[in-house]
């Protein structure tokens, strides 16, 4: 696989194979929240029932970091604050996260841990489609005085999210896309042809 995580294949193949096999990534007829049927559904909120993958997770983000340049990791809620907070631990990054919902109470806090204005978060999702959810981040992150100039996820499904952010001005940075795991899956076997022949003709569609 070539991804840019600078990982070794090896290593993004037995990720991509752990995801697979522990259901995070299903083949079937799933209906998303768009209303589309699709061929493929990625459920990376499985991951947290897997304390071994939930690590290896965790350390397959460190090389793609490890170029960038950022003051703390920002976790999306949420199923990227087990993520982060993985690759916090992995890495010895200080973390914090934005809520969704602010608190009517106590310190009324948008983003929970601490952080300085004016520092650099490194936002950090467990998949990219849309971007949509990426910019509501953002934009609470920035308003509270932060820089983001960078988004890392597990899973880039190859559905926009690229293109958007980068129009915007942030990077995106993925350990894995869509497409490299169906052409390794290909190669040995783990998924059906057709499976990966729907799933991509889908792709090109989205």
């Amino acid at each position: 696989m070539t991804t840019e995580s600078r990982i070794s294949n090896s290593e993004l193949s037995a990720l991509a194979d752990a995801l697979l096999d522990a259901g995070c990534i299903k083949f079937g007829e799933f209906t998303l929240k768009s209303g589309l049927l699709s061929p493929i559904y990625i459920d990376l909120r499985r991951i947290i029932t897997y304390p071994g993958l939930l690590r290896q997770v965790g350390q397959a983000y460190l090389p793609l970091v490890r170029s960038l340049d950022f003051d703390r990791l920002a976790g999306l809620p949420y199923a990227a604050i087990p993520i982060a907070t993985a690759v916090s631990l992995a890495g010895n990054y200080p973390m914090i996260y934005p809520r969704k919902e602010v608190k009517s109470y106590g310190t009324k806090a948008e983003i929970e841990g601490d952080f300085k204005a004016g520092e650099t978060a490194l936002v950090i999702d467990d998949l990219a489609t849309t971007g949509g959810s990426k910019f509501e981040a953002i934009e609470k992150l920035t308003a509270a005085g932060l820089m983001v100039k960078d988004v890392a996820v597990l899973v880039d499904r190859q559905s926009g999210a690229r293109e958007a952010l980068e129009q915007a001005g942030f990077r995106l940075h993925a350990v894995l896309t869509i497409r490299d795991m169906l052409e390794h899956w290909e190669k040995t076997g783990k998924v059906a042809v057709e499976k990966i022949a729907a799933t991509r003709a889908f792709l090109e569609q989205a």
